[in-house]
């Protein structure tokens, strides 16, 4: 169970994490390079946010847990 929650934290990181970032797109139209654009999206801590959620879903999937974690059905 505390592996679905991790998996869904993390999701929800991401989610908000990529969505910040996608929205930071529209920096593009106001005369922002591709490179000020990168410049300024590594700065935003929100952004990494999509990263952290990114690393948690990974290891909420690919760490075994305890016997008594796993469901069987």
């Amino acid at each position: 169970m505390v592996r679905v929650f991790f998996f869904l934290l993390g999701f929800g990181l991401m989610v908000i994490g990529c969505s910040f970032i996608i929205l930071y797109l529209n920096l593009t139209t106001i005369g922002y390079n591709f490179i000020d654009y990168v410049n300024f999206i590594s700065r935003r801590i929100e952004c990494y946010f999509s990263i952290i959620g990114l690393i948690m879903m990974i290891l909420s999937m690919s760490i075994k847990g305890d016997m008594k974690d796993e469901f069987y059905i």
